[in-house]
Formats: structure tokens, sequence, C-alpha cells
């Protein structure tokens, strides 16, 4: 073969190129054209060899751009979302999004997977096995793509930030959810009660509102909660673990909210404050309660005689007296109570604790409400 029909022939395939045109050709002829010569060396194959598969190989297809040359690599398209892929097997495993189909199953807890990758990773909360590690911490992680999330903990990178605030962040999914503060988004909706929600774990919380689903058990006490969350805030009831402290007074809690609130204390600060009558509180849960003083809400009934509270507490206290129950014990006499507050009360007669003194004639007395009617006793004096 002289040089001249070397330079007219595809050095890949042998198929004599196609003469440049002064436009370029069209990805649908390419294809076409490839297809047609698959067949005819499909026909000289012997009987017992099949031809291989269409595919579109990274040849130099003359004048072609890149993004034609790119849209006729991905030659396999899905019949139903006409989504283009380059690989059978990525066109396969796309078209379980439609399908519903998850072939690869765990043989322990039988959770069924789209991906094998996806199972090879489930496999490892099992195992335990954490193959990724931190090269600086050398904290080991399940998947590699946790590694690259943390490492980011050690650098102080945040390359994702938000185009309206200029917050940023360090993983994508968090400016995602974000964004939604912005624009108002709540994809997640509870199909009970028709509720919304921005973030998706949050309405999976919301759903064991219906569904009463406790997964989570205190190992000592057994008492059982919805989020995982406020299992950790009950476990420092039993250790006394108190991580928040204030840096004033060092007055130590078990939960941040309470250092939070207690810090008002010394601030003075009450950020929640009643659009109806102006008057200012220190929680949000204390405002939401006092706003019923006007509207007369009592979202509280109980199932048994129908009364209905203002306060969930309220109503706690209140079944009590349909159950008999009393919970509070005293742990040095043993004597029972329907009220926390009421078993407060009482250990002072074992503590000699008066902690409400009169400033007039500096009595004390253990109860408020002994000390509310001490108080009256030097206003009717001044009569």
């Amino acid at each position: 073969m002289t040089l001249s029909e070397l330079e007219s022939h595809c050095f890949l395939c042998q198929t004599p190129r196609i003469k440049e045109e002064p436009e370029e050709q069209s990805v649908t002829q390419l294809s076409e054209l490839m297809k047609r010569k698959q067949r005819e060396r499909g026909a000289k194959l012997s009987p017992n060899q099949s031809a291989p598969e269409t595919s579109v190989t990274r040849v130099n297809h003359g004048g072609m751009s890149g993004t034609a040359r790119g849209a006729a690599r991905k030659k396999h398209r899905c019949t139903v979302c006409r989504k283009t892929f380059g690989r059978k097997d990525n066109l396969q495993v796309h078209t379980r999004v439609h399908t519903g189909e998850q072939p690869y199953s765990c043989s322990i807890c039988k959770r069924a997977f789209t991906q094998k990758s996806h199972l090879v990773q489930h496999r490892r909360t099992h195992t335990g096995e954490k193959p990724y590690s931190c090269s600086i911490c050398k904290r080991a992680f399940t998947q590699k793509s946790d590694v690259g999330k943390h490492r980011r903990t050690h650098t102080g990178e945040k390359p994702y930030s938000c185009s309206t605030c200029d917050q940023t962040f360090v993983q994508r999914s968090h400016l995602v959810t974000h964004m939604r503060l912005h624009t108002g988004e709540k994809p997640y909706s509870c199909s009970i009660c028709d509720k919304t929600f921005g973030r998706k774990y949050i309405l999976q919380v919301h759903t064991r509102v219906h569904t009463g689903e406790k997964s989570y058990s205190c190992s000592i006490c057994k008492r059982a909660f919805t989020q995982k969350s406020d299992l950790g805030r009950h476990r420092r009831t039993h250790t006394g673990e108190k991580p928040y402290s204030c840096s004033i007074c060092k007055k130590a809690f078990t939960h941040k909210s309470h250092l939070d609130r207690h810090r008002r204390t010394h601030t003075g600060e009450r950020p929640y404050s009643c659009s109806i009558c102006k008057k200012a509180f220190t929680q949000k849960s204390d405002l939401g309660k006092h706003r019923r003083t006007h509207t007369g809400e009592k979202p509280y009934s109980c199932s048994i005689c129908k009364k209905a509270f203002t306060q969930k507490s309220n109503l706690g206290r209140h079944r009590r007296t349909h159950t008999g129950e009393r919970p509070y014990s005293c742990s040095t006499c043993d004597q029972t109570f329907v009220q926390r507050s009421n078993l407060v009360t009482h250990m002072r007669l074992h503590t000699g604790e008066k902690p409400y003194s009169c400033s007039i004639c500096d009595k004390a007395f253990a109860d408020k409400s002994h000390f509310n009617r001490h108080r009256k006793t030097h206003r009717e004096e001044t009569y």
C-alpha cells in the first residue's frame, strides 16, 4: 500500500477515511456509517463467532468538534428519559432508577441496592471495616468520599458558597439544604398529614409522630426515643456529664440549649416577643405558651374526660388524677408525689432549706405559696 493509500485509511479499523467536507459531518451520519461497517465485518465472521457490540471508539473524526465527538461516544440512550451513556453497563444501572430494580441484597439484613458498590459500602456497617483513613489524624472511614469531607476539618476548606448570602460550606449537600432557607422550598412532604420539610431527615423524625416509633433506647433504663440526639442527651442523666459550661459563672449543663437559656440570665436578653402585647421571653417555647392566653387555644385534651389544656405538661399532670400515678418519690421517706415541683418542695423539710425570704421582716419559707400568703399580711397592715 502506498503512502497516499495509508493516509486515506483509518489506522484503527482500516476503513477508508471520509473526505473532509467544508461543513462538519453530523453525529447521525457518523453513527450510521459505523453501524454499516460493523455489520459488514460481522458478516465475514465464522458461524461460531459473534459480532462485537457496536461502540464508538476514540478515533480522530476529521473536523468534528469536541462536543460532537463526546455525543458520538455516548451512544447508549435510555428509552424512558432519553439520557445517554458512553457505556452499556452504565445505562443498565441507570435503568433501575425507572424500574426500581435492586438486584444486590445484603446477606445479613436483606437490604437491597441498585448498585454492587453500594452493597459493598453497606456491608461495612456490619463488619465494621474502615479501609480509608485520614493521613493527618488517622481517623478511619468506610467510604473514600467521607475522607475527603473529613480532611476539610483540618484544612478549613469550604469550597461551596451560597450565591445569596455568601455563607460557605464543607459539603455540597449542606449548601443545597441551606439554599432552601432562601427559596422556601420544602421538597419532603409527609404522606399522612401533608406537612412539608426542607430536609429529608426532619421528615423521617416527623413520621415517627404518626407511627409512634422510638428506635433509640437507653441501655440503662430502657427508655426509648425517636431521635438519636435525644438519647445522647438522656444518657447524661445517668452519667452526670455536663459538657456545656457558662463562661461567666462556670455553671455547667447537660444540654447546649440549657446553657443558651442560662446565658440570658446574665445578659438580660429576651429575644422572643409577643406581637400582640409586646411581652418578651427568654425562650421561644414560653412565647408559644403565652400566645395562647390571647387566642384561648387549648390544643391538649384529655382522652378520658376531654378537659383541654394550653400546655402539654399540664395535660400530663392532669392524666395522673385518672391513673393515680405518683412518679416522683422522696429518697429519704419514700413519700410519692404527682408533680416534680411538689417533691422539690417536700425535700426542703429534710434539708431545712428555705429559699423564699421576706424583705420586710426577714422571715423565710420553704414553699413559695406560703411566702406569698405571708406578704399579704404586710399589705393588710399598711391599710
